[in-house]
């Protein structure tokens, strides 16, 4: 308890607080929590009106923050008051994913009305006009490229997730949000805790101006780390100091290697199928292991299987075990909850969808959640586990990097995943990421993460996963056509550059180059230093040892070309060898007298006879085998079916090899003549001068050449540096240079930097395959065609299968075969084109979706919709159908309000949009 003197402080305090930040102290009486240090930080560097970059784990409370900007918003502050009577302030909320901005526009409605709120997403489009609006990123972008009349009076900009502009594939528009906000607008920036936090604070200082920086690694909830070795459980470490060292519990490292012994143990003793397969561990099976969360008060419980079969397989099997979790009463909530939220769902579709299976696994508080399930079915799962009534979900890595899900328990069954391209080990941040699900704020004391153990996974390194904090943010920001028109028709050209220039991933690229310039100009010092011990008072020896570096180099050039010209030769005598031919091996293991049993020539590669040597030993000798030409020595008589697998006929017909009388390894070695080497006149006369050189009689000559052979080295490797310093030095700027040329070369753009109508309808395409589809635009590629047939055919430039396959998809025969080979060649031709340029920026278009789409836009069932796709592994999942039906619609809706599109087909696409949006399509989450 603390004193009255103490408590009246602390009041004295809290009310010198409120005074200077008055708009905080209102919004926090709200909240029904105390703030942690690091939120109260970050607001009252948002009142003061500087922008802000948190940088907190998950689950910390990092959106609060972001909150308090939407508070500021709709309140005003001292230093920028809401007018009375002119615009309304405003603040955006942008998220990285769909999902997101659905629960964050959900949970600003609860507090501030739906009349205050909207949501912009690229399914929905919600009361847009109000002074806050949740959005994607991308939507935010598209703004400030049209210079949308929505940014009138925006105040707050909050960017959720922001370390998302290290995805390679989106992380670019994070990037160009940033750039290109007006100065007036007050950024915050949320973050997953990141090691260069500073790093990137620098670069938003540099971009909008005074950013405060508040990086917490603190947990609110403490999170224990566990490791499930068979049916035991361990602790990682054995207190928090163990931990800070990376110290492994002892007893852990103990039981892991007497089980590592057991399995050797039990491969030496295995018999019949055993010794063949050696040892194999069985680990926990998922039932067991739900069951033991469950028995141990550990769930909720998030279960991480990194593939989308091994999520739906772990619910069958506890299905099959007879895992049940809920009480009848929570049965009775699930199956309300679900069929409330699955009406619009046809009946049909509902079975194809396996919808009795995965329900029947929700009664009893089992579930999936992965990317390949309808987006309605992962939304039910969402609720229902956030509200408790879901108690073991089984997930890909996709939950961690979206809706918020906290759990009383994570689950690891691996540490390695499938990243698209190969299996790779988790790294510390995706670790971290997934981990940091367990601990549900306000409700659970502390949070768990167990790792399944395996033979393969060392408890040290599962230690250095969960301390290790070097997980840096890396931009992935890279010019496009898209924003080259935008930027070029905003700014012009030049400033276009100088925005570009301003990124964070140039700002990382010159911070890198730095250090090299440093190391540079450190060797350049050592070089000079080096040239002053190598001075000879008797004549130039710079010169003099650049002759002896000429020779040198002579010499193994001379070799290389004399070791070639040796192999050619032996690989020309061995082709012209003939059965009974007797040869001499000249060194190696079967060297000494050879006979040819099969000379075997007429093949493909290099020639491989059969001989039997003198020692009985038969086999196929090769050109390697011989430092010089085979030489036939003598011949003898093999018998005509010479079998060379007998003993008794290896024995007869090497004593006739030995009978022959030559000797075994012949009068010369063959080895390389020195005598050729010398006879190279550019050789020879460079040792004469070398000789004639005043520098060759000195005493000190070897001396000097060794700080002259350490000036090269060190030269060469800093030309190597230089050669990189220029090559990040403007990289950015270097690649936009290039797109414009070819932007310009194609019509896009003007020789003197003017946007051409074909760059204003290139303006208003955003798809990763910008380019490709201006052009279809501009050449009437799918001019013509019915709705499906159109929908079809854009599906080409947006689809991109999850696993390469060697054959080309099919596709319904008709009109919809011309569009896509016009497609496939416009794409041949850019590709050609970025290549001259040294360009890498149009994707090849696949053809995996045409039939899927051309199916559901006819109107067909989707059990065959589903059945029609173009998989390596069974019919296509539901969520990915969905998935990429919805970007087809969304490119749909680009064409149907193109100004570069014909009338014709711009009324097509809006067919094609209604045929698409129908059954499993028609849903909403926010409907």
């Amino acid at each position: 308890m603390s004193s009255p003197a103490e408590r009246y402080a602390a009041a004295r305090r809290r009310a010198a607080q409120a005074s200077l930040f008055p708009a905080l102290d209102e919004f926090a009486l709200d909240l029904g929590f105390d703030l942690d240090d690091f939120q109260r930080e970050a607001c009252q560097s948002l009142e003061r009106g500087s922008g802000v970059l948190v940088c907190a784990p998950t689950g910390a409370g990092k959106t609060v923050v972001g909150e308090f900007a939407v508070h500021l918003a709709l309140r005003g502050t001292p230093t920028r008051p809401a007018p009375p009577d002119g615009p309304r302030r405003k603040c955006f909320y942008t998220t990285p994913i769909k999902a997101l901005s659905n629960q964050k526009y959900h949970d600003l409605v609860d507090r501030y009305g739906a009349d205050q709120v909207g949501l912009l997403t690229g399914d929905n489009a919600i009361n847009g006009d109000a002074p806050v609006v949740v959005m994607t990123t991308e939507v935010l972008r598209n703004m400030l490229y049209a210079g949308s009349a929505t940014l009138e009076g925006l105040a707050y900009v909050v960017m959720d997730e922001v370390h998302y502009l290290a995805d390679r594939f989106r992380g670019g528009v994070w990037e160009e949000v940033i750039i290109h906000l007006p100065a007036s607008v007050t950024l915050v920036s949320l973050s997953a805790t990141v090691s260069n936090a500073e790093e990137f604070a620098d670069w938003l200082v540099t971009v909008r101006g005074e950013t405060a920086v508040v990086v917490s690694e603190h947990r609110p909830v403490p999170l224990w780390q566990h490791m499930l070795v068979g049916k035991r459980m361990f602790d990682l470490f054995h207190d928090a100091d163990a931990a800070r060292k990376h110290d492994v519990h002892p007893e852990l490292l103990r039981y892991t290697r007497d089980t590592l012994r057991r399995l050797e143990l039990g491969e030496v003793r295995g018999t019949g199928a055993d010794r063949r397969r050696g040892p194999r561990w069985r680990g926990p099976l998922r039932p067991d292991i739900v069951d033991r969360l469950d028995r141990e008060g550990l769930l909720p419980a998030i279960l991480f299987i990194f593939s989308r079969a091994g999520c739906d397989a772990a619910v069958q099997q506890c299905l099959a075990a007879g895992l049940r979790l809920t009480s009848p009463e929570e049965r009775a909530e699930i199956r309300r909850v679900v069929e409330s939220r699955v009406t619009a769902i046809p009946g049909e579709d509902l079975s194809v969808l396996g919808y009795w299976e995965w329900l029947d696994g929700l009664e009893r508080g089992l579930a999936a959640h992965h990317a390949g399930m309808l987006p309605a079915f992962k939304e039910v799962v969402e609720e229902l586990f956030v509200r408790g009534l879901v108690k073991a979900v089984f997930a890909t890595e996709t939950l961690a990097l979206g809706i918020n899900m906290p759990a009383r328990c994570v689950v690891l069954e691996r540490l390695v995943k499938y990243n698209g391209e190969a299996h790779v080990d988790l790294t510390p941040g995706e670790y971290t990421q997934l981990t940091g699900r367990a601990g549900r704020r306000g409700i659970d004391v502390e949070g768990h993460a167990v790792v399944v153990w395996s033979p393969e996974t060392d408890p040290r390194h599962v230690a250095g996963l969960a301390s290790t904090r070097t997980y840096p943010l890396r931009s992935s920001f890279r010019p496009s056509y898209n924003m080259a028109v935008n930027l070029v028709g905003s700014v012009g050209a030049e400033p276009a550059r100088a925005l570009l220039e301003s990124s964070f991933a140039q700002f990382q690229a010159d911070r890198s180059v730095v250090g090299l310039a440093r190391q540079v100009q450190r060797n350049t010092e050592t070089i000079e230093a080096y040239g002053a011990e190598s001075v000879c008072h008797q004549g130039d020896f710079d010169e003099y040892f650049a002759l002896r570096v000429a020779i040198g180099d002579r010499e193994r050039s001379l070799a290389r070309q004399g070791q070639t010209q040796r192999k050619a030769a032996a690989v020309a005598s061995l082709e012209r060898l003939r059965v009974g031919d007797v040869i001499r091996v000249p060194s190696g293991r079967r060297a000494g007298l050879a006979v040819v049993i099969d000379p075997a020539t007429g093949g493909f590669g290099e020639p491989r006879p059969l001989v039997l040597t003198q020692d009985r030993w038969a086999g196929r000798i090769s050109a390697g085998d011989f430092t010089t030409p085979a030489e036939v020595l003598a011949r003898i008589r093999v018998p005509k079916h010479f079998n060379h697998r007998s003993p008794a006929a290896r024995r007869d017909l090497a004593a006739e090899v030995s009978a022959t009388g030559l000797d075994r390894h012949g009068g010369r070695r063959g080895g390389r003549s020195r005598q050729t080497a010398g006879e190279d006149h550019r050789l020879t006369q460079l040792r004469s001068e070398l000789r004639r050189h005043p520098c060759h009689g000195c005493p000190e000559r070897e001396e000097h050449a060794r700080w002259a052979e350490r000036r090269r080295r060190l030269e060469r490797d800093t030309e190597e540096l230089r050669q990189r310093v220029s090559g990040r030095t403007g990289s950015l700027a270097r690649t936009f240079d290039r797109i414009v040329a070819l932007l310009t070369a194609r019509g896009y753009l003007t020789a003197d930097g003017s946007v051409t109508d074909a760059g204003r309808m290139l303006a208003r395409i955003w798809t990763e395959a910008d380019l490709l589809v201006a052009e279809c635009l501009r050449r009437g590629v799918w001019d013509g065609l019915s709705p499906a047939e159109l929908a079809a055919a854009v599906s080409v430039v947006v689809f991109e299968a999850r696993r390469d396959v060697d054959e080309r998809a099919s596709v319904p025969r008709g009109a919809i075969v011309d569009a896509v080979d016009a497609t496939l060649k416009l794409w041949s031709e850019i590709e050609a084109d970025e290549a001259s340029r040294g360009l890498n920026v149009t994707r090849e278009p696949d053809l995996g979706f045409v039939w899927p789409i051309y199916r559901w836009a006819r109107g067909e069932a989707l059990a065959k919709v589903l059945a029609s796709g173009h998989q390596l592994d069974g019919e296509m999942p539901a969520g990915d159908f969905v998935r990429w039906a919805r970007q087809v619609v969304d490119l749909l809706g680009q064409l149907a309000d193109s100004g570069g599109a014909s009338t014709e087909l711009r009324a097509t696409a809006r067919q094609a949009i209604a045929a698409v949006n129908r059954g499993v399509l028609a849903y909403h989450a926010t409907a």
